[in-house]
């Protein structure tokens, strides 16, 4: 009876299919793109200035530039670790990215140098891992479950394509062609090859990326392959390559095929790479079985087990996924790897389905966790994204209060060299005949048919001007945000009413140069209560305004106990500024009750006292930027 179950749930899983018209999507160029916002574009410039070039300071000086030149011997300092191959990969993938936005000679010539150093390593048979070429080469492909070489192969490839799009170089290109070329060699069905798939997801998107450019269908091949083959039994890694126990599967989201896992589990930097890939198969198979599958895990991540700021991962044991509702604050985890793989995820089902809910939950990832993680200077970066901090030390012994300059395990810093470049392409979808604003950020968008300037204060303000700089016929759609209960619209001075369309105010005309469309998307101040299912913020809500979640900082409330603060259920909030960030930052202040006792007994049997207090609150992602201090997310919420 349990089998005739159990399979009646595969089949209705595999028959409740949703029809989806999918659309390909092969990136939008960041030259099409100018940001001139208050928030992407100054993030953006600091990257150019700093973050990049601190990056490859930083991976000069812990010897993983050196290492590509395969003179390490063994009992010698700076041994390659297994995913040294990927922050350096990381960190050219930004290089190529930035030279698209920001055009330097000096940094193309740097970075066609370490293209150099890089290619430099590859194998006669067009392998390429530092790790397995001079530490353990006898070990080539044994431990896919534990180990990176897929998953540094992945990065490698892509900054591969990235360096090839902005440069026209295939130097690059054609050596991780022949990578890949070795690889599919090595996996896939037939008889003498391996049917095994990586432990840590990311080559599965790479290889479509490489096969959008290259135009090798045997790249599209393996990126199935290895989405079809996970979690097939008899298990490869328990099996065959006995690298893990069956316990340990979930974490590599290979307990069961991807078509029939119903929730986001494990790893969640793995788990968000790995649906990426399943997107991007999905999209160029037509699979609508395959994206079913993406849209499915893609609802419980965002509707069960994503915290308000758009972080995921709720725990730093394996870095994992736990249980619908387990969201706790104060040891949250919340990678911002895992923000940025979000991210990516969201924009992908955006670009295949064209329904703004995806739109929706990549503009909460990028205005909150998804900038959280690195500081205004782009020089410090935080792992964890806490909710909630009021001590000063994280398990791992380093401080919750200030982020850090690097890492051993440097994957966070690195992924910002090449997130940063891309902010522009998250907010807008750019063809010849649609101009898709998903995120309005202030920018010029170019194409071959039209030109477009975007002009506001967005986040800060709900007010947008599109100005039609060179006129053709095509579309322009701007979505309507979820939190924004009211809108108005004119095209000319005349007000529209328009049909929204899968949440999108949409326009098609031949658009004359002048030709100017305002916006206004009301932006208020408003408490967010959480689902009553997550303990850790019961009795709680949070300040948002706009796509901005607000956090109170110790710096803004001194003397505050931040816990004990407890807000009206009606608000009255004020918008102002604060010292010490960027000056078009809106800060929300209001009136609140401070408990407090009157003596020092831990426990007592009268009630608490209380006082009034005015309180301050900043954007979540700007926090940490004016010295060490505490800082909280949810706030209690009097009842009366």
């Amino acid at each position: 009876m349990a089998d005739d179950v159990k399979q009646q749930t595969v089949d209705a899983l595999l028959s409740s299919k949703k029809d989806f018209t999918m659309k390909k999507n092969d990136g939008v160029p960041q030259k099409k793109i100018k940001l001139l916002d208050p928030v992407f574009a100054p993030r953006q410039e600091t990257g150019y200035r700093v973050t990049i070039p601190g990056c490859i300071r930083r991976c000069e000086e812990t010897g993983r530039l050196k290492a590509f030149k395969l003179q390490w011997k063994k009992g010698e300092p700076e041994q390659p670790h297994v995913f040294w191959d990927s922050d350096v990969a990381k960190v050219l993938e930004g290089m190529a990215e930035m030279l698209m936005v920001h055009p330097d000679p000096a940094m193309e010539k740097e970075l066609d140098e370490l293209v150099d150093l890089i290619v430099g390593a590859q194998q006669e048979d067009g392998y390429l891992n530092v790790h397995f070429t001079v530490v353990e080469p006898e070990k080539r492909w044994r431990n896919l479950g534990n180990q990176h070489e897929l998953y540094c192969a992945g990065h490698l490839i892509e900054a591969a394509v990235a360096h090839f799009e902005a440069t026209g170089s295939r130097k690059f290109l054609d050596a991780m062609c022949r990578y890949a070329d070795y690889i599919a060699s090595v996996f896939g069905p037939a008889p003498g090859q391996k049917r095994g798939y990586p432990g840590h997801e990311e080559i599965e998107l790479a290889l479509v990326r490489l096969y959008r450019v290259a135009g090798e269908r045997r790249y599209l091949e393996l990126a199935k392959f290895f989405i079809d083959e996970r979690g097939a039994e008899p298990s490869y890694f328990v099996d065959v390559e006995k690298s893990l126990n069956r316990a340990q599967l979930p974490n590599r989201q290979a307990h069961k095929p991807v078509r029939l896992q119903e929730k986001a589990v494990g790893h969640a930097v793995r788990a968000v790479y790995l649906y990426c890939g399943m997107v991007d198969v999905a999209v160029e198979t037509q699979d609508s079985g395959l994206l079913n599958a993406a849209v499915r895990l893609f609802d419980n991540v965002t509707q069960r087990q994503m915290y308000i700021t758009g972080g995921i991962g709720a725990t730093s044991h394996n870095e994992e996924f736990t249980h619908d509702f387990g969201l706790p604050n104060d040891t949250a985890y919340a990678e911002s790897c895992a923000a940025i793989g979000l991210a990516l995820f969201a924009k992908r089902l955006l670009d295949a389905t064209g329904e703004s809910k995806y739109a929706d939950v990549l503009e909460r990832v990028l205005y909150n966790n998804g900038l959280s993680g690195i500081s205004l200077s782009g020089d410090e970066f935080f792992y964890a994204n806490l909710l909630e901090v009021n001590d000063t030390t994280y398990e791992h012994g380093v401080t919750r209060k200030k982020r850090q300059k690097w890492f051993d395990c440097s994957c966070c810093p690195t992924n910002y060299c090449r997130f940063l470049p891309q902010l522009g392409t998250f907010c807008y979808s750019v063809s010849p005949e649609l101009l898709r604003i998903d995120i309005p950020a202030a920018a010029v968008v170019s194409t071959e048919n039209y030109e477009v300037r975007i002009d506001g204060k967005y986040p800060h303000d709900g007010s947008l001007a599109l100005t039609v700089l060179r006129g053709g016929t095509f579309a322009i759609a701007l979505r309507i945000p979820a939190w924004c209960g009211e809108y108005s619209i004119e095209v000319n001075g005349n007000a529209v009413n328009g049909g929204i369309e899968s949440g999108y105010w949409k326009m098609a005309r031949k658009w004359q140069s002048g030709d100017r469309i305002t916006a206004v998307l009301a932006m208020k101040p408003e408490l967010v209560y959480p689902h009553p299912s997550i303990a850790a913020d019961a009795g709680k809500a949070a300040i948002r305004r706009g796509p901005v979640v607000y956090c109170l900082e110790s710096v803004d409330n001194p003397g505050v106990p931040l816990q004990s603060v407890i807000l009206p259920s009606v608000p009255d909030f004020r918008l102002g500024k604060v010292d010490g960030l960027p000056e078009e930052t809106v800060a929300i202040r209001c009136d609140a009750k401070l408990e407090f006792s009157g003596d020092d007994a831990l426990y007592r049997n009268t009630p608490p006292q209380y006082r009034n207090v005015e309180v301050c609150a900043i954007p979540y992602a700007l926090w940490q930027n004016r010295g060490e201090s505490s800082m909280q997310v949810f706030l209690r919420v009097s009842e009366r």
